[in-house]
């Protein structure tokens, strides 16, 4: 009975981590968790709808046919830490959904587009209402305004640690260097 107990005794290589990728509606969350993951990622997206036109604000993203009804879900390993990564729907009507998925959280990347930077207010105010360490990476755009670091940190009213970035959520090793300084912001922040 002993050496069945010992074979089956579990080891634990990495240590898993739930992360969350938000940011408002548009602004590649959902292609930041498909250029992430190392499974074929869930993802819950649906065509828009006439319907969804009078609550989903298109400006600025006037291409986008589909939209994320629930969350996207991938897996990445890093050593020694597996990043459960969860792509949380940017439309106010899903806050309830968010607040579930924000319990457990370790962090969240919130993903801003300077075409429409206002729209990154409402998810930076769930993200800091909840409590849960955050870094904002600027998903670029063929048609993004460039602006200063310390310009889009006066607009974002950021802390003058909190992680600013850029990244083209396209971009497999541009979504994981952004990942990466959210993991490091965190280990920083837990130590001191």
């Amino acid at each position: 009975m002993a050496s069945a107990l010992s074979e089956s005794r579990i080891s634990v290589d990495h240590i898993p981590v739930k992360l969350i990728i938000a940011g408002p509606f548009g602004v590649g969350k959902t292609t930041m968790v498909s250029a992430l993951s190392e499974i074929k990622p869930l993802n819950t997206e649906e065509v828009l709808t006439q319907a969804g036109t009078l609550v989903d604000d298109l400006t600025g993203v006037n291409e986008k046919t589909t939209t994320t009804t629930a969350i996207d879900f991938g897996r990445l390993t890093l050593p020694g830490v597996v990043l459960y990564l969860f792509g949380a729907p940017g439309q106010t009507r899903f806050q309830v959904l968010w607040e579930e998925l924000a319990r457990g959280a370790l962090g969240v990347l919130v993903l801003a587009d300077t075409r429409r930077i206002d729209d990154s207010f409402a998810v930076l105010d769930l993200v800091e209402n909840a409590g849960i360490r955050y870094a904002v990476a600027v998903n670029h755009f063929p048609d993004s305004p460039d602006y200063p670091d310390e310009a889009l940190r006066q607009a974002l009213d950021l802390d003058p640690r909190t992680p600013l970035l850029v990244c083209d959520a396209r971009d497999p090793a541009s979504a994981r260097a952004s990942l990466i300084a959210l993991v490091e912001h965190i280990k920083e922040l837990m130590v001191s």
